[in-house]
């Protein structure tokens, strides 16, 4: 489908904390109407993580996902995505369940270990709600995100029976050699979505250079067997979107990604993102894709066929 680009929608994650913006969906409620809003404005797919409603802590408990989950396909036909990676404190068990039990369409995976820097963030945040904030934001200092080669393996083959595909985030350029690893022994098969992200600490800059050393690696091991994504973390967001959808990529905006509509100013909602990225897509030339024609890009199951 030339010239349709797919809008992935990250409404929460679990880098940004509470403190952080008043905007950041928390509740299972505010989860799914921030789901609906990305979607209604136009993303084909929304990624989801859950959170403790009280504190706003990461949470991978199945029970935190499938309130939201079940509202979001009563009310959308979008491509749901749910996270594998969790967060950083989590073991693989606790990140896969959710993906294991409620069988998404999609599912995101971390094709690698490496440092996550969220420290730095606190200089900017001197004053917490909660005492986890501080401990998550600073343990990221000494902390390693683990996805081995054992962990990779055995989240696809966990869900390779659930006809579940993966988006798969690159942050680094060893990632796309390993995800060809894994394509050479057939564990994982194309086409493959792979979504790459620049300017986390830690895994590749967001330099114009960077974005196109990653998109020229993946040309090559990847072929016409991929369709390409990208993420820019905070301020590097919409600059990355539209260098890369000037290349013929997709794209991922949200609070996950970003808590910034412009300098200075934090977004109200996903959708404001989405709305904003949306214009820079069709601003050159270019059209948004429907949940359907996600669906037929990447080829996969159907809505009517996840375990929720």
């Amino acid at each position: 489908m030339s010239g349709k680009v797919i809008i992935t929608c990250a409404v929460t994650g679990s880098i940004h904390t509470p403190t952080m913006s008043p905007h950041l969906p928390i509740t299972a409620e505010e989860i799914a109407d921030a789901a609906i809003g990305a979607a209604e404005a136009g993303a084909a797919v929304v990624h989801l993580h859950a959170r403790d409603p009280e504190t706003g802590e990461p949470d991978q408990a199945v029970e935190a996902f499938t309130p939201f989950l079940q509202v979001i396909k009563q009310r959308s036909d979008c491509v749901v995505n749910i996270t594998t990676g969790g967060a950083a404190t989590m073991t693989i068990e606790e990140r896969v369940a959710p993906a294991k039990t409620c069988r998404p369409e999609v599912a995101s995976l971390n094709m690698g270990s490496m440092n996550f820097g969220l420290y730095p963030m606190l200089a900017r945040f001197p004053e917490l709600k909660h005492q986890w904030e501080y401990e998550y934001l600073e343990g990221s200092r000494d902390r390693i995100f683990k996805n081995t080669f054992a962990d990779i393996e055995y989240i696809l083959t966990t869900c390779a029976e659930n006809g579940t595909r993966f988006e798969i985030e690159c942050y680094d350029i060893s990632h796309l050699y390993t995800l060809a690893h894994f394509a050479e022994r057939g564990i994982v098969k194309p086409p493959f979505f792979v979504q790459s992200v620049f300017g986390i600490l830690g895994g590749i800059g967001a330099h114009p250079e960077d974005i196109a050393h990653m998109k020229r690696t993946a040309d090559r091991l990847f072929g016409k067997d991929y369709h390409w994504s990208v993420l820019g973390a905070g301020r590097n967001q919409m600059r990355v979107a539209a260098i890369a959808a000037a290349m013929g990529g997709n794209v991922r905006v949200g609070l996950e990604d970003s808590l910034w509509i412009g300098p200075g100013q934090l977004a109200k909602t996903n959708a404001e993102q989405v709305i904003k990225v949306r214009g820079i897509i069709e601003g050159l030339g270019l059209d948004v894709a429907t949940p359907a024609e996600a669906r037929a890009m990447l080829q996969l199951k159907g809505g009517d066929q996840v375990g929720f």
